[in-house]
């Protein structure tokens, strides 16, 4: 066992002004027990720790200092490229892609390119100008474009303020379906 554990403990039990003794009762952990956890010469348990935690009225977590944790499902890790800084919003080997871009108004010069897939952009904030075949669009906040990536494409931002878009790319073709539609 850490010893940072039966230092915690200790610290606990003198703030609350207890001796070993009323932890015991409200706990019916022998003194014993309890003096050995508070030194390091016991092995904490589930079994200790619970009723523990409940007579400092602390979490289990605060109790043995665990370390925070996040959202084990989304790890978000931007990475920065020439014209745009991309979060990748999921993690689906080979299947579909999401994710947050923010463009850089430095890139305005169209350069489609083509490949294989289908993608769907959200423009959250800013305006994103999209080529796509002999098409010249601006989409402005709230619009949605989809398209196939073997048609040459190109976007960036239409002006001189970054554009924040959503992007969700099928590698295999894969389209959204949307099966409900307000009236």
């Amino acid at each position: 066992m850490a010893n940072g554990l039966g230092d915690r403990l200790r610290l606990l039990r003198a703030e609350r002004d207890l001796t070993l003794a009323e932890v015991a009762e409200q706990t019916a952990i022998s003194v014993s027990t309890l003096s050995r956890l508070e030194s390091g010469g016991r092995r904490a348990t589930l079994e200790l720790l619970l009723p523990l935690a409940r007579t400092y009225a602390v979490t289990l977590d605060d109790l043995v200092d665990a370390p925070a944790t996040g959202d084990p499902r989304v790890h978000l890790r931007p990475r920065r490229t020439q014209w745009a800084t991309i979060v990748p919003l999921s993690n689906r080997p080979g299947g579909t892609r999401v994710f947050k871009q923010v463009i850089d108004p430095r890139r305005c010069e169209p350069d489609p390119r083509s490949h294989d897939g289908y993608e769907w952009l959200y423009v959250v904030d800013g305006r994103l100008r999209l080529v796509l075949g002999d098409h010249d669009l601006v989409l402005g906040p709230g619009e949605v474009a989809e398209f196939d990536t073997r048609t040459p494409h190109w976007f960036g931002c239409a002006d001189a303020r970054p554009t924040e878009i959503l992007s969700i790319f099928g590698p295999q073709g894969e389209r959204m379906h949307v099966r409900a539609r307000p009236k």
